[in-house]
């Protein structure tokens, strides 16, 4: 058995579920790249997938994972995974997918490369399943990563096997999402996917600016905790770098050095002028 996830919480979690319950055991593989946000077209072309890597070594300038970007290569891992998967003829993969668009994107990414293994990759989503955390409460999981390690235990009932008519569909949807090339994906239920404009996280940063003076990083960690439709940090502090060039937002410090270099505040607004975020809000 094979594990796929697309967030290095879940491989942390999974590791913890295996050790309760040795029928998990299994290689884990993690799909890095966030496919929820950035440039898509021609990825099965070198020149699209240099594109998209190029935007992602812009955005990491001056970010805590600088020099993550050439420390993988999702195509080397689905080839890994097909490796494995050819070299153990009885041997499953079970995907986990929480209900996020981080991690539904990822799954249309991967799943269309799998096809040759109809019948051996399962599937396990976790959309709109209640489980229980930590206080013995009821919840709904963002991520696969939110859920405690004996509730995994159970979720691995869920697992069943991608339809012949999801292989044939879902690349379809991928097809479709390629195509339109938002900058932004959402997930809207189920498995369906909408692009929204590069601004749509905006109002989401600038709740949390205030007319004082903060570290550039606080802003971004505490939207990251408050937002109720996740990105990735990285993302979000190029919003705001985009605000800040934008004149929207105030800034003092460098900018060119750490996320902790420079610090933020709330434009003032002139008399009469309506706030960016009740203008967003009011072209949406």
């Amino acid at each position: 058995m094979i594990h796929i996830v697309f967030q290095q919480d879940d491989v942390a979690l999974l590791k913890d579920a295996m050790q309760l319950d040795e029928t998990l055991q299994g290689e884990i593989f993690e799909i890095k790249d966030e496919w929820g946000v950035g440039p898509l077209q021609n990825l099965d072309e070198e020149s699209g997938w240099t594109a998209r890597m190029e935007w992602w070594r812009q955005l990491l300038q001056g970010s805590p994972y600088e020099n993550m970007l050439g420390s993988f290569d999702d195509r080397i891992t689905v080839s890994r995974i097909k490796e494995k998967l050819s070299a153990e003829p009885d041997g499953e993969a079970w995907i986990w997918m929480g209900q996020n668009q981080h991690d539904v994107t990822g799954y249309y990414w991967l799943m269309r490369q799998l096809k040759e293994y109809q019948g051996r990759v399962m599937i396990i989503y976790l959309n709109n399943l209640p489980f229980i955390n930590e206080k013995g409460q009821l919840f709904y999981p963002w991520a696969i990563g939110n859920v405690l390690p004996k509730e995994i235990i159970k979720a691995k009932k869920l697992a069943r096997p991608i339809t012949l008519s999801e292989y044939e569909i879902d690349p379809d949807e991928w097809k479709k999402i390629t195509e339109e090339n938002a900058m932004v994906r959402v997930l809207e239920g189920g498995k369906k996917i909408a692009g929204k404009e590069e601004n749509f996280y905006d109002i989401e940063i600038l709740k949390n600016l205030t007319g004082e003076w903060q570290k550039a990083n606080r802003v971004i960690t505490n939207t990251l905790n408050r937002m109720k439709i996740k990105t990735g940090d990285v993302f979000l502090m190029w919003r705001l770098k985009q605000l800040i060039a934008d004149g929207k937002v105030e800034t003092t410090g460098d900018m060119q050095k750490s996320w902790k270099d420079f610090d933020v505040r709330k434009q003032e607004r002139k008399q009469g002028e309506l706030k960016y975020e009740e203008q967003v809000e009011g072209a949406s």
